[in-house]
């Protein structure tokens, strides 16, 4: 009676291939997810990059650089697609066997028997709608090293064709993020209720602001340093210093930090970078050392350091022109766009 249904059932075990229309936004971006659950970082890829430049076999995310071959990348919304439109295209082949089943009994039904039983089958296919492509995202990038075509909301410092790390990328993106943190900050206190959480809060970002600026400079220094010097590595955390770092880059270039600041910038950035030191390995109380390496007398052993927001915001800006200054000594970068 089911002879149909019993052949599509056995038809349909074991693994078929669908083929999936993903849409691309308006720019030719289409949307690719970090399948690593830790990150499910989101971000965009040209379509014409995807299928001529992206490889098979690896894919790296843009943020956090995990790897996957090219069938992991779905976002939740294109798994939530592909999953309806399979179970679709099953409920139609399992229907239609159906319906060929039902046919096939009526029409061996007796036309003049006093009792006919038929049978019907409602088999109105189920339409599947493809998923909207999200909105275009305003950082496009194209890497240096392949030329993929990528496009990311926030900070992205891996190529996803080839794994390029663009260091001046990363350390612009890094501390645009800063600022765009400090920018919230206002913000971020109205919204919390309890007062005392709010300016704790407040003060962590802005304390942890100096710390990720001074480390995203310290990594962009030795990237610099190693494109003039690639066979001496330097220091460790040597950059972090700066006295020490303008002694080390003046044996790979002849040019210390007093050639891109001025006297009183230098003296105001070796503040900041000690007062980080104090944040990372005292909880910013004040030593003896922090004094004799900083020259600041504003402080006595024993006291917790203030910092606000102009000083992560001055700090910034010196490390972007001694950064700018230290990199028209190195190679050029290739630039990016946004």
């Amino acid at each position: 009676m089911f002879e149909e249904l019993e052949r599509e059932l056995r038809a349909l075990d074991g693994t078929h291939k669908i083929e999936v229309d993903i849409p691309a936004d308006d720019e030719g971006y289409i949307d690719r997810e970090c399948p690593s659950f830790e990150c499910l970082f989101a971000f965009k890829i040209h379509e014409d990059d995807w299928r001529g430049i992206v490889r098979d076999e690896e894919v790296f995310c843009p943020f956090c650089a995990h790897t996957a071959d090219s069938d992991k990348w779905w976002t939740q919304d294109q798994i939530e697609h592909i999953n309806e439109l399979a179970i679709a295209r099953v409920n139609s082949r399992i229907g239609q066997a159906m319906k060929r089943d039902a046919d096939r009994w009526n029409r061996l039904q007796p036309k003049d028997s006093f009792i006919k039983i038929t049978m019907e089958v409602d088999n109105q296919a189920h339409h599947v709608p493809l998923p909207l492509a999200a909105e275009s995202m305003r950082i496009k990038i194209t890497c240096p090293e392949c030329g993929c075509r990528y496009a990311v909301v926030g900070a992205a410092f891996f190529c996803p064709a080839c794994g390029h790390n663009a260091a001046n990328l990363m350390f612009a993106q890094s501390l645009s993020g800063i600022r765009n943190t400090l920018d919230a900050i206002d913000n971020i206190r109205t919204s919390i209720p309890d007062r005392d959480t709010a300016e704790t809060t407040a003060r962590f970002l802005i304390e942890s602001g100096l710390q990720h600026a001074v480390m995203a400079f310290q990594r962009y220094a030795e990237v610099l340093y190693d494109k003039i010097q690639p066979s001496t590595p330097p220091r460790r955390n040597a950059f972090q210093n700066v006295s020490l770092g303008s002694d080390l880059w003046k044996t790979v270039t002849g040019k210390q930090y007093n050639d891109y600041l001025t006297t009183s910038e230098l003296e105001f950035l070796t503040i900041s970078f000690q007062q980080r030191h104090l944040l990372a390995h005292t909880q910013g109380i004040v030593d003896s050392d922090y004094i004799a390496r900083s020259g600041d007398s504003s402080y006595r052993v024993g006291q917790r350091l203030i910092v606000n927001e102009d000083t992560v915001r001055s700090t910034l800006a010196l490390i972007e022109k001694l950064a700018a200054g230290m990199e028209a000594e190195s190679p050029p970068f290739e630039l990016f766009e946004e």
